[in-house]
């Protein structure tokens, strides 16, 4: 077990599958205190289960980042059970398809209320402990789509995604005298459970072709560049965002890539 996170406290929401779990485990084998944050109780303990399992130390918290009440509760029971929190890792989001012509205002909201609202929730939650010690490192989960690429049926999400970076641009000039940095990943299709669940193995073969590395990322590169912005390593570095891509949004004609 390795120790870049030794002593840490870190808190990562959507942690009960896909990217924000496999960056619970990672962090917890990097020595960190891990706070388990899921809506889903039965996914977000077993998590728990298996960090404890491997010699990590992690609790459950379950909460809907969308909810101000569930994200002070989250902050309570970290503080409560560990002092303090040093990270904040927020993965948590939904990702519904439908066209902007279907779309009704219950679904445009419930996706900005989870992936928008529920960052500044959580980062909120979250600054009172940091600011008291002078310290902490804030990494956000937003996405190609929105920012740099765009998809049939994701006006909502990626209307929340860009707008992660317009927030973290502006947090990051009031947060810079406490010495919190935050910052932004923006992975590219990954090869989660919940994808292989959704698409058949001749379509993902069809998107990897789109992609100039040959292939969809793993959790695991985004777990690794959440890592980085979560260690001293990335200490002068607030405001940004990282394309976690394989080269996808730098093609511009696809027969380039035949």
């Amino acid at each position: 077990m390795s120790s870049r996170l030794a002593g840490k406290v870190a808190i990562i929401t959507g942690a009960g599958k896909g990217i924000g779990k496999v960056v619970a485990q990672l962090f917890a084998k990097e020595g960190a205190k891990v706070v388990v944050v899921s809506l889903h109780e039965e996914t977000g303990a077993g998590v728990c289960g298996e960090i404890r399992r491997d010699g990590g130390e992690a609790m459950f918290v379950r909460a809907d980042v969308s909810k101000q009440a569930d994200m002070e509760r989250m902050i309570e029971k970290t503080v409560s059970e560990y002092g303090t929190v040093h990270i904040l890792c927020h993965n948590a989001g939904i990702y519904p398809l439908n066209l902007l012509k279907d779309m009704t205002e219950n679904e445009w909201d419930s996706v900005l209320d989870v992936n928008l609202k529920g960052v500044f929730l959580a980062v909120k939650a979250c600054l009172p402990a940091m600011m008291k010690q002078n310290y902490g490192k804030i990494v956000i989960t937003s996405s190609i789509t929105g920012p740099r690429t765009a998809f049939p049926g994701n006006v909502h999400y990626g209307s929340a995604k860009a707008g992660i970076l317009g927030f973290i641009h502006n947090a990051a000039i009031e947060l810079a005298k406490y010495h919190i940095t935050i910052n932004a990943l923006e992975p590219a299709w990954t090869l989660t459970p919940g994808l292989r669940d959704q698409m058949s193995p001749e379509e993902i073969k069809v998107i990897a072709k789109s992609i100039p590395m040959g292939e969809l990322a793993d959790p695991l590169d985004t777990a690794y560049a959440s890592l980085f912005f979560s260690t001293d390593e990335s200490r002068f570095i607030t405001g940004q965002s990282l394309i976690i891509d394989g080269g996808l949004t730098l093609v511009e004609i696809k027969s380039a890539l035949d």
